[in-house]
């Protein structure tokens, strides 16, 4: 015996069963963010307690140095990736407008993956060029 209508099990309405990976990727990236944020804050908190500082020349020569560039990507990836499904989630929850939330969910992605881009952009070029811009 089954609790669908019968006009419910023609239209096939249910469960997309795109929720769990949605929810799983959300998970995933949070737990990823805990080590990369502590690490990027002891960094940070190591850095201005040298005598240069924060400087433009400590920390270009921080980014470029051993494993930092790739721990920032990293950083960058995820940060932009759980951002992304949060505000996909405020989005479809909260915006009614077919259209609207449409333009939304189109521009909020764009706009991560432009951000993702120019952060990781941003790592690479100070990583591997040296000398002024």
């Amino acid at each position: 015996m089954s609790l669908r209508s019968p006009l419910a099990s023609v239209l096939g309405r249910g469960s997309a069963k795109s929720g769990v990976s949605h929810w799983w990727s959300q998970r995933l990236t949070a737990v990823a963010l805990v080590p990369l944020t502590v690490w990027f804050v002891v960094q940070l908190a190591g850095l201005a307690s040298v005598p240069a500082g924060l400087g433009l020349e400590s920390v270009r020569a921080w980014v470029a140095s051993g494993l930092t560039p790739v721990l920032l990507v990293l950083l960058i990836g995820a940060l932009a990736w759980h951002s992304a499904l949060g505000v996909q989630v405020v989005l479809e929850d909260y915006v009614h407008a077919k259209g609207l939330k449409l333009a939304a969910l189109l521009a909020s992605t764009l706009l991560h993956a432009l951000l993702a881009v120019a952060g990781v952009y941003a790592v690479l070029r100070i990583a591997f060029t040296t000398g002024s811009f």
